[in-house]
């Protein structure tokens, strides 16, 4: 049993420390651990080149070859997620600035889709899926009030690397380093994260499930808090409403207690992100999106000569 702990807040920090507690249960079951600390690593923002999907999809159709991400010579994330891919399991911690985690996490995890796992499958470039699970510790000075995207966002990383997140926790009223060795309650609740993972990297992967808190959040999939009004999807499928980060849908009941339920319909998990099958159908997306701009650019060549033809002074 491998599991990587991944940290995005300063040394020495209440993330850290969190993980390394978690990392310690995982050693007392006779695991063999590494931790790395982003600000170690160097990272390049993801340019938004599109190099990527439009590589996949041409494979995709038949095309070409994929190569991988056009900074991968530039940087660290090939060599980090390479790393992740011979563990069992991830666990996360990260702090949280302005509702949402660190920028230095983000910028990591927003590389990830030049290495979408379900894509590389779909195109025969990944042989396996290693089936990671993990446990996400999100950090912050506040409550739940002021870490309300926390989890959420990092939870919503996890789908493109097909990691499987088992439990989750928030930190909360931890603004100074060490701060957390004042809340004994924190540091047990990230040594039993630490236990579930072990439990769920000793169960097969088709049995795994969730093994935090079974009331905590909205979805009854992800238990992520944040659900929202349904709309079409591209293809017309549409749910009153839907869990932002699995996209689970489902709607809004009260149950004999009058506590509001989020409770998922028949075909409900027909876009789950959890699941390789339902995410490749994203990459046709992506594929159908550029063949319709593609047959209607030339439609476009004046308006788009106006803005790119149009200046303003900066700072």
């Amino acid at each position: 049993m491998k599991v990587m702990g991944i940290v995005a807040g300063r040394h020495n920090g209440n993330s850290e420390i969190l993980v390394k507690e978690a990392l310690s249960a995982v050693m007392e079951a006779g695991g063999e651990c590494t931790l790395i600390n982003l600000f170690d690593y160097h990272i390049e923002p993801c340019l938004g080149c599109e190099a990527c999907t439009m590589s996949m999809g041409d494979v995709a159709m038949g095309k070409g070859d994929y190569t991988g991400c056009v900074l991968q010579q530039k940087d660290d994330m090939d060599k980090i997620v390479a790393a992740m891919r011979e563990h069992d399991a991830v666990i996360i911690g990260c702090p949280t600035y302005d509702l949402m985690p660190s920028s230095l996490y983000l910028r990591f995890a927003q590389r990830f889709l030049a290495y979408e796992l379900s894509f590389l499958i779909k195109i025969g470039k990944a042989k396996r899926d290693p089936h990671l699970v993990a446990g996400i510790i999100a950090v912050g000075g506040s409550c739940h009030d002021w870490q309300t995207l926390s989890l959420e966002c990092i939870g919503a990383t996890m789908f493109t690397q097909s990691i499987k997140v088992v439990d989750q926790m928030m930190s909360i009223r931890n603004g100074r380093p060490g701060n957390v060795l004042l809340r004994p309650e924190q540091i047990q609740r990230a040594h039993k994260l630490g236990e579930n993972i072990v439990k769920a990297v000793n169960t097969p992967y088709e049995e795994r499930t969730w093994l935090g808190d079974p009331n905590e959040g909205l979805c009854p999939n992800c238990h992520s808090s944040l659900v929202f009004k349904g709309e079409p999807h591209w293809d017309g499928i549409q749910f009153p409403f839907e869990c932002a980060v699995c996209g689970a849908g489902g709607d809004l009941v009260r149950d004999e207690n009058g506590e509001v339920k989020f409770v998922l319909a028949e075909n409900g998990l027909c876009r789950d992100r959890n699941e390789n099958a339902s995410r490749e159908l994203h990459l046709d997306e992506i594929v159908a999106t550029r063949i319709d701009f593609m047959k209607n650019q030339a439609s476009i060549k004046d308006a788009y000569q106006k803005y790119k033809d149009m200046k303003f002074p900066g700072v």
